[in-house]
Order: C-alpha cells, then structure tokens, then sequence
C-alpha cells in the first residue's frame, strides 16, 4: 500500500494546526472575555460604593448655611480621594487589562477607603470573598498599608468597603479569579504561541 502523496499529507498537517490554532484562540478569547465581564461587574460595584461616599459627603454639609473652615478641612481629604478615584474609574473603564491602570485604580480604591475610615472610624466592616461577614475593620494605619501588603505577598486582602455591602467584595474576588485564569491560560505552552502571535497580554488583579 503507497503511502500518502507529500501534497496531500501537508494539507492534513496544515489543517490539523489550523483546527489546533482556532481552538486555542477561541479560548483565550473566551478567558478574557470573561475577565472584561467580570471588571463590568466590578466596575459598578466600585461606582456604587463612590456614590456612598459622596453622599455621605453631600449629607454633611449644612443644608443652608455655608460650612465652616473645620468641616471643610476635614471633609476634603474624602472629597479629593473620591475625586482621584471616579477619574481613575473612567480611564480603567476604558482599558481595564491594562496593569498600569489597575495598579493606579488599586492605590486611588486604598486612599479613599483610608480617608473614610478616618472620618468614620465607627462605621467599617469587612466581608469575605464568598460575601460572608468577616470582622470590624481596623482603621489603616496609612493609605498605602493593605495595598501594600497585599502587593507584596500577591493576594488581595478582603477590603473594608465604605458602604457596608459584599457585593463590591464579591465582584473583585470573581475580577481577580478570571483574570488569574485567563493569565494561566496565555502562558502555557503551546497556547503561549497564540497569545504572541494575536498580541494577548497578561492584566492585573485589584489587590
């Protein structure tokens, strides 16, 4: 029995890595989408606890009368961190893989939960990634102290959020654990290939 014509076995070749590339492509497609589905739900997480603080913030001030030099003073730490954090939510929006601006939206998220608890020491808890209650939230002893640590060691502490729902808690567990699996995914050989050659990158988690 003739073996295969050379033409015909390198169709069957390029076709069976043309079927592999589609598959693997598909996949990576699949991770980040889920990765860009998850920040969605993040992303109005964070936007609901910013609509919190500036609330709170709105509730303070003096309905008629102008507010005094105190109230501003202590106020404007809070209004400036929610500030810098609804500028950083709206560029992230924009190109939330990209690690620079995840890293900048996680030090912005610090600093403002930072300058809550030191205008509300009394009025922060903590909830696990599964949303479960966890504890009373110690005040931060800086803006940069969780984040810092958290940097460090590479997990994401569980963040005493200003407005006390899990739900903000919830949506970065699920954000984090896509973006771990969708960087698993387009490091390993030989779907590493196909990440180069599409140009996929890896994104960061908000520690």
């Amino acid at each position: 029995m003739s073996a295969l014509p050379d033409s015909l076995a390198s169709w069957i070749v390029v076709a069976v890595l043309l079927f592999w590339f589609v598959g693997a492509y598909n996949r990576l497609v699949r991770l980040r989408a889920a990765v860009l589905q998850a920040y969605a739900t993040l992303d109005a997480a964070l936007r609901k606890q910013l609509d919190f603080v500036l609330a709170s913030i709105a509730a303070t001030v003096p309905e008629k009368d102008a507010p005094s030099p105190g109230h501003s003073s202590a106020v404007a730490p809070l209004q400036a961190a929610a500030t810098q954090l609804a500028t950083l939510l709206g560029a992230t929006r924009l190109h939330p893989l990209d690690p620079g601006g995840m890293a900048a939206l996680a030090t912005a998220l610090q600093v403002l939960i930072s300058a809550w608890q030191r205008q509300h020491p009394d009025a922060v808890t903590v909830f696990d990634a599964d949303g479960t209650l966890s504890r009373p939230a110690p005040l931060l002893p800086s803006s940069t102290g969780n984040g810092a640590g958290a940097a460090s060691s590479g997990t994401a502490e569980p963040v005493a959020w200003p407005e006390p729902s899990a739900a903000a808690e919830i949506a970065r567990s699920q954000f984090n654990l896509a973006v771990e699996q969708y960087n698993a995914a387009i490091v390993q050989f030989p779907a590493l290939l196909v990440a180069w050659m599409v140009r996929l990158r890896p994104a960061a988690p908000l520690l």
